[in-house]
């Protein structure tokens, strides 16, 4: 690696697997000291990151707690990258709509026609719709707020990454996690003019299908149609939004702020 980012302090939020864990793997591999967050504290120890921590980004206090830890243990914070996210929440109506989709699936497999009606919106009860909300978008607005409070304090400028989704501009997904993506990129875009004066740049990175353990719980025949959408033919490895991650974070993209960084093969073009 090139070095890009020797010396300076990194966080990572949801760095325990997928592509936090990629992407805090590349940001020390450039030379950064990081900071990796999880709700699973043995897998952010893991991840090879200088300090691994327990963190429900949900949470603004405890959020706030690992942000002042990782600025303590380096000495300055420069990058943060809010990757942490969800795509279920306990009564969200999930259940209900992948049992849906496979009798639909065996119905139009045997008969080539079906009457059900694959539901999600239906079933989302209050608490699904925000839990979904809660690590998404809030816990990208507690992680900006913070490091923007640290790096104020410390009169430096920083790189803020919040990482988005194609389904924030294509609609493909459930209704809580299409909202909370395309409001990330809100936030992003709103973030990036108010904090130009203190040289701190925000941007996001919108990947598409990625192999992450997440997909672990995703039928195969969805996979497959994902995968079918997409010009390139697959899906993204993780390391692949680490790259475009590593990029917005150095020096490389020190004019760019504000903008959506989309690394999914083609499936969608911003």
């Amino acid at each position: 690696m090139s070095g890009r980012l020797d010396g300076r302090g990194a966080i990572v939020t949801g760095a325990g697997r997928g592509i936090g864990l990629a992407i805090a793997q590349r940001l020390k591999a450039e030379g950064a000291r990081v900071a990796a967050l999880d709700m699973d504290e043995a897998a952010a120890r893991a991840s090879g990151a200088d300090l691994g921590l327990a963190c429900d980004v949900s949470n603004s206090a405890d959020l706030a707690r690992c942000v002042k830890a990782a600025r303590e243990a380096f000495g300055r914070l420069d990058i943060a990258v809010a990757n942490a996210g969800t795509g279920r929440a306990e009564g969200d109506g999930s259940d209900e709509f992948y049992g849906a989709m496979a009798a639909r699936n065996a119905e139009l497999a045997e008969q080539g026609s079906s009457a059900i009606f694959v539901d999600q919106l239906i079933h989302m009860g209050d608490e699904g719709w925000a839990g979904v909300l809660g690590v998404n978008l809030n816990g990208t607005f507690y992680l900006a707020r913070e490091f923007t409070r640290v790096l104020a304090v410390d009169g430096n400028p920083g790189s803020f990454i919040a990482i988005s989704s194609t389904s924030a501009f294509s609609g493909e997904g459930s209704a809580h996690y299409c909202a909370s993506k395309a409001a990330v990129v809100g936030l992003v875009r709103q973030l990036a003019r108010e904090l130009a004066p203190r040289g701190i740049r925000a941007n996001a990175v919108a990947p598409g299908p990625t192999n992450t353990p997440i997909m672990a719980g995703i039928p195969d025949e969805w996979i497959k149609s994902m995968e079918a959408s997409v010009p390139l033919g697959r899906m993204a490895r993780p390391e692949e939004i680490a790259a475009a991650v590593a990029f917005l974070a150095s020096d490389d993209a020190s004019f760019v702020t504000g903008s959506v960084l989309t690394a999914n093969g083609g499936s969608y073009m911003v």
